[in-house]
């Protein structure tokens, strides 16, 4: 019998590492070549890496959340000699079912190594693998090494699982923070890092909005079969196409900031983003070229990239290349927000819920619709100014929605 070791190969587009997000199989177990091994995420997409061999699991390296770099052990194998691959034998990583992209390259060839039999601890019994220092910090917290699984070299027990294990006490659920869920971390905090937010907040009166919203929906579903009918019209395809006419007067806050290069990028299309909760997390799918549609078309793409966001099918372009986000809650609204930006974007658009409450019109009490717009924009790059003029001129076409089609 040989010990086979599986190092992590190139995953494709000169990636250097990957996050380890899932393991398929546990040690112990007997793998099948070309069975899935392990779900690795890299900025760009979750793929499942196969086994390269067939024979028993020996070690895994890497818990759910650790980062590995290409080249580095991932797996330990037992196998027979007979099965020793060849030098040629390489895994092939194929897209898993959440993956976002499918460009992956042929990853160099995991080399067979026989080493020395180590004595592996993979569950309750047998010897705990453990150094002195870490048997006195388990004793002092109070913590049964045997029950724990090492995360160390060959499944020894390291300071790292002793206070793992201390944090998950009784009342105490630990989430991994990985793959998508990391990213957005990473995104937002960079986010608020580098570029000083403008937050300004407007009222919006939607009285005539939601007179318009209405009409529109009624005609659509006048005569139509349930099948036939249109799904009903929200705020959000208004607000888009206003947006995209009001940005040919702002064009700084339709733009893009290139850190590497340090300039502005203006884009003439306004490619809109919609920021969509998933199971996976916030995802942002684009609708390109907001003025070349239509409402109804507008309204109808809004929903086909979100949903795709949704239902994990949204293609890898689509969640990328967006020039301004907006963002809404819907129902759950509020009355204000503060949006993190989508860098490297200069603006987003926060919607918050519409209700009708009394304000004073000429001198009167009367009974509106209104809605807040909470904004934020990079400071850096977009004066108070022009953000303020920005969102009074799109309070403008969305109090007079006729203008919107004018």
């Amino acid at each position: 019998m040989k010990q086979y070791i599986m190092r992590l190969p190139d995953l494709g587009e000169g990636t250097v590492s990957a996050e380890v997000i899932a393991w398929k199989v546990t040690a112990g177990d007997h793998i099948k070549e070309d069975a899935p091994l392990v779900e690795m995420s890299t900025e760009k997409a979750v793929v499942e890496v196969p086994s390269p061999v067939s024979g028993r699991v020996i070690s895994l390296n890497g818990q759910p959340g650790e980062v590995i770099a290409v080249g580095a052990e991932l797996a330990v194998f037992e196998i027979d000699d007979a099965a020793s691959p060849s030098a040629s034998a390489s895994p092939s990583p194929s897209p898993s079912a959440s993956a976002t992209s499918t460009d992956t390259r042929s990853a160099p060839p995991a080399q067979p190594t026989t080493v020395a039999s180590t004595p592996i601890i993979t569950a309750k019994g047998g010897r705990v693998m453990a150094s002195p220092a870490t048997r006195r910090r388990a004793f002092e917290a109070g913590i049964d090494l045997s029950n724990l699984r090492g995360s160390g070299p060959q499944g020894r027990i390291v300071a790292l699982d002793i206070e793992r294990a201390r944090a998950a006490g009784p009342g105490i659920t630990e989430i991994p923070v990985i793959g998508v869920r990391r990213l957005i971390a990473q995104r937002m905090a960079e986010a608020k890092r580098v570029a000083p937010h403008f937050a300004y907040v407007e009222e919006v009166d939607v009285t005539e909005l939601e007179a318009l919203r209405e009409r529109l929906n009624a005609t659509a579903g006048a005569g139509a079969t349930r099948a036939s009918a249109a799904p009903s019209l929200t705020y959000l395809p208004f607000i888009v196409a206003a947006l995209a006419q009001v940005l040919r007067e702002f064009p700084q806050c339709n733009a893009h900031y290139d850190e590497k290069r340090n300039v502005i990028l203006r884009f003439s299309a306004v490619h809109a983003g919609i920021a969509t909760q998933t199971p996976d997390g916030l995802k942002v799918p684009v609708v390109r070229d907001v003025a070349s549609h239509e409402l109804q078309s507008l309204a109808a793409e809004i929903r086909r990239v979100s949903d795709a966001a949704r239902s994990g099918r949204a293609k890898r372009d689509e969640l990328a290349g967006s020039t301004i986000t907006v963002t809404s809650l819907g129902k759950l609204g509020g009355i204000v927000s503060t949006p993190i930006l989508n860098l490297p974007e200069v603006a987003i658009i926060g919607i918050n819920k519409a209700v009708e409450r009394v304000v004073v019109r000429d001198g009167e009490m009367t009974i509106r619709r209104m809605m807040n717009l909470s904004s934020s924009f990079d400071h850096r790059f977009v004066d108070g100014y022009d953000a303020a003029a920005m969102i009074q001129a799109l309070k403008e076409k969305l109090e007079h929605p006729a203008d919107i089609f004018g």
